[in-house]
């Protein structure tokens, strides 16, 4: 399986920028937060202007939330260069996903955003050579792009084809708009055939209850749960809601490492024999109401290194007592105005 991990935002820019000055034929991205903050150092804009200007096709589906803030004045500026930039936009429903398809030959997929203040955080993003899982990227980037508006018939076409599947790793789409909900099966399914261990990293943590009561029945099986969050996020109150559900989720045993950089990955491995690394967050949003999208991997040498990634991240992190902490007035109605919102989704 031809692969590589990247474990910082500003590795994988690195990489993504250097396929994409090499793109042939075409770049397509879909990325939730799209900005030209970067440009200093690593400047995508600048890439996609001069391989559009050469003639390769760039396409940008930008979720249109997530990108809120990138101005009207680069997306003219994107234009004129030849480049067509749609925007995602589908009332409460965000296109999370992270993807970049180089010429049918490359993709990258993970939690790498392309925006300047998360240049120093820790991250994962994977770079995919398989032709194959490929072709099912590009048939899911074409239905967004269909969705966003595009017309262009050649990425039309790609929309249409049959989801192929290969044996030690698949693409998996999760898309709420279409009532594909892939993300609660497989967790559902991988966590209750779990054996051994279960790993999960998450900046954002409010599991709904399905999943909480998953991962209590697994710890009183034996099993080894484990899950990373970072200290602080990039979003202030959501500090806090990772130390409401952490203080109440290490009281079933659980063990929770909090690190000190912020880490944005998404992962989570199941025995050392199964792997999902992808867009996908352990909150509410991710589950109901995002477009996600992750690979499924179940190659050797991928769980070891992805194993030799978390135990590094372990050795940077503090483990939280397995004592439950009383929690004050206002975390109690912050936990009920979290379960109201799981309840009417």
């Amino acid at each position: 399986m031809k692969y590589k991990l990247y474990t910082t935002s500003k590795k994988a820019w690195r990489a993504m920028i250097a396929e994409i000055k090499k793109a042939k034929k075409f770049v397509y991205i879909e990325m939730y937060i799209f900005l030209d903050d970067t440009s200093k150092h690593y400047d995508f804009f600048g890439a996609l202007k001069e391989r559009a200007l050469s003639g390769v096709q760039v396409v940008i589906v930008a979720d249109s939330f997530g990108s809120y803030a990138l101005s009207n004045s680069a997306i003219r500026d994107l234009r004129e260069h030849g480049i067509e930039v749609l925007f995602f936009s589908h009332w409460l429903r965000r296109t999370h996903r992270k993807i970049t398809v180089i010429d049918g030959e490359v993709a990258f997929l993970g939690g790498v955003n392309i925006k300047k203040n998360s240049s120093n955080w820790l991250d994962l993003q994977i770079k995919l050579g398989s032709r194959l899982l490929i072709k099912n990227i590009l048939r899911s980037f074409a239905n967004t792009y269909k969705i966003s508006g595009g017309q262009d018939k050649k990425i039309l076409k790609l929309s249409k084809r049959s989801i192929l599947k290969t044996i030690k790793i698949q693409f998996f789409e999760h898309l709420p708009y279409r009532n594909i909900y892939f993300l609660q099966h497989y967790y559902e399914t991988k966590i209750t055939l779990a054996q051994k261990r279960i790993v999960m990293v998450t900046p954002y943590l409010t599991p709904p209850r399905w999943l909480i009561a998953l991962l209590d029945t697994a710890v009183k099986r034996g099993i080894r749960v484990e899950i990373f969050i970072p200290r602080d996020t990039d979003i202030k109150f959501l500090n806090r809601i990772n130390r409401i559900y952490a203080n109440q989720l290490s009281s079933l045993r659980i063990n929770f490492y909090v690190q000190n950089k912020m880490n944005h990955a998404k992962l989570l491995i199941i025995d050392n024999g199964e792997a999902l690394v992808g867009s996908q967050n352990l909150d509410v949003v991710s589950f109901y109401l995002n477009n996600e999208s992750s690979v499924s991997i179940k190659d050797k040498k991928f769980i070891k290194d992805l194993n030799n990634i978390v135990d590094n991240w372990k050795k940077g992190s503090v483990k939280i007592p397995k004592t439950k902490k009383k929690l004050s007035f206002i975390d109690k109605i912050i936990l009920v105005i979290i379960r109201l919102f799981f309840s009417v989704l």
